[in-house]
């Protein structure tokens, strides 16, 4: 735990004359207005630009290299190593830095929103925006919790400290830093607010596992039955707008655990991309974004005060970040049951993977690992080709711990709690990108409601040749014909080597898990290749 030294500079630094301690949110953006950090635009968001990073900087995330955590750490691109001594020093160059300022903004809250389960927080930072942020996007806690409220971890951003990578062993100005040992995480040099929540999940991701709950990067909702969903997607899924429905009520939107208990959300709010964000499409996100939420990057017509979605000068990643009660229907507390289903969205823009599958336990655990989708490499000479990307996971740069361990703990609860698994496509039909057309919405939701309600359980499937997945042959509300992909297709011969082509591409990514169980390498696609099988 926590040495002498790192207690007592962190003590000092919190007892400072310029600390002010859990301010609501209406005075925390007072403040930012005071301090210049952002506009309030027309809606009442506090409207907030991050300069040169509109995004996380995986490359300069780093774990510190501990002798309680070493062995246990998968090391690598994703978690790199840091030494203690370089951790410490500038640690300790933080601390200064802050102790200087003039304002110091702390908010206290908690992860994960069931009690068995929470990782009660503190957030240090020097900009009051910040604060704002992580008010709203971890779980606020009631007066009579901060009573009782002691931090187990802490995070401190700084970013107006920069790096020296040649006297601080950085790559760049910029550094996200996580120490197990010390309860720590280090965030200096990026304003992109981002990387306090997603430090927080790492941090979740390495300690939930150790009290067999599953840390989870997808979204839940659940039915007025106490039916509880999952699902998992990349950018571009459709998981947003998917698990948003009318009919259920919202647990969370991005992280989860799976405990004994069942499903409860890690955070207290949302943190959505509002590119082309339009009142038509997602009226939820655009009504939530309104006073005490933050927009990141949007650009703010100067004289209306309105915010322009469309407008991506600054980034395409812009964000609004919001309460999760700011979402009608919300589920309070985040808790549910069980999941009775598991929905993994894929957007194929090979065209060639079934718009809805049933998956084996095997099954699941392979596309888990393999957290694929696909997005558009841009054209050339007028033909787009699609791009394979796989995320392990559907989360890879948040996981601390071996793939495999985390695909363990899914199908042993996937067995334990009998849970259908289904693979849905959301992406092309009847050819790739640029010759098929993309999924019809309305036939998406409905496979999906069948998917929930239990509808496709008694139907007849047939397994497909290539990717071994259980295809149903009919679906309320949906042309069978439609179910069958090859059948979309009128060219069965261009279907049969797009198809083979994306198996190869499944195989080659699977390649890298060396210590994953031979059944389950076994039920991804069975197509080899030249190529994957040397």
């Amino acid at each position: 735990m926590t040495t002498i030294h790192f207690s007592n500079e962190l003590s000092e630094l919190l007892h400072g004359g310029n600390v002010l301690q859990d301010l609501p949110v209406s005075r925390l953006i007072e403040k930012s207005l005071q301090r210049n950090e952002g506009v309030l635009t027309s809606n009442g968001a506090l409207s907030v630009e991050t300069g040169k990073y509109t995004g996380r900087s995986p490359k300069d995330k780093y774990i510190v290299d501990e002798s309680s955590v070493t062995n246990q750490i998968d090391w690598g691109p994703v978690n790199q190593p840091i030494s203690k001594e370089v951790f410490s020093s500038l640690y300790k160059k933080v601390i200064e830095h802050l102790k200087e300022k003039e304002e110091l903004f702390v908010t206290r809250g908690y992860a994960g929103a069931d009690p068995a389960y929470r990782l009660p927080i503190q957030v240090i930072n020097e900009y009051a925006w910040h604060n704002v942020f992580a008010r709203q996007l971890f779980i606020r806690p009631e007066q009579e919790d901060l009573n009782k409220h002691n931090a187990d971890f802490t995070i401190i951003a700084a970013p107006n400290f920069k790096a020296d990578p040649e006297e601080d062993g950085t790559k760049s100005e910029t550094f996200i830093i996580i120490s197990f040992e010390e309860r720590i995480v280090l965030i200096g040099g990026t304003e992109y607010a981002g990387e306090m929540k997603k430090s927080v999940f790492s941090v979740m991701n390495f300690l939930l596992p150790e009290q067999e709950v599953l840390p989870m990067h997808c979204s839940a909702n659940v039915g007025t039955e106490g039916d509880t969903a999952l699902f998992f997607g990349l950018s571009g899924t459709g998981k947003t707008t998917l698990s948003a429905d009318p009919n259920r009520s919202l647990i969370g939107d991005d992280e989860h655990g799976w405990s004994h208990n069942g499903v409860f959300n890690i955070e207290g709010g949302c943190y959505a991309k509002c590119v082309n964000l339009s009142q038509k499409k997602e009226p939820q996100i655009w009504n939530a974004i309104r006073f005490g939420s933050v927009l990141e990057n949007v650009y703010v017509n100067e004289n209306t005060g309105d915010p322009d979605y469309d407008n991506t000068d600054l980034t395409e990643n812009t964000r609004a970040a919001y309460p999760i009660e700011n979402i009608p229907n919300t589920l309070q507390p985040s808790m549910a049951g069980h999941p009775s289903a598991i929905i993994f969205l894929t957007a194929d823009a090979f065209g060639v993977l079934p718009p809805i599958s049933k998956l084996t336990k095997e099954q699941a655990m392979y596309h888990f690992l393999s957290g694929y989708t696909s997005k558009l490499a841009g054209t050339e000479r007028g033909i787009t080709q699609p791009e394979a990307t796989f995320s392990t996971c559907f989360g890879s740069p948040f996981l601390p711990l071996e793939a495999s361990r985390y695909a363990e703990m899914l199908g042993e609860k996937i067995l334990q709690h009998d849970v259908n698994v289904f693979l849905v496509n959301t992406g092309w039909s009847g050819g790739p990108y640029g010759i098929g057309k993309r999924m019809n919405l309305p036939y998406t939701r409905a496979m999906i409601q069948a998917a929930l309600l239990g509808e496709l359980d008694g139907v007849e499937t047939t397994e497909d040749p290539i990717f071994g997945v259980h295809i149903p042959l009919h679906c309320p509300g949906v042309p069978d014909e439609v179910l069958q992909p090859q059948e979309t297709w009128n060219d069965k011969e261009a279907y049969q080597q797009k198809a083979k082509e994306l198996a190869s591409k499944f195989q080659k990514n699977f390649q890298k898990f060396k210590d994953v169980p031979d059944h389950v390498k076994q039920a991804g696609p069975r197509v080899l290749t030249p190529e994957t099988a040397e």
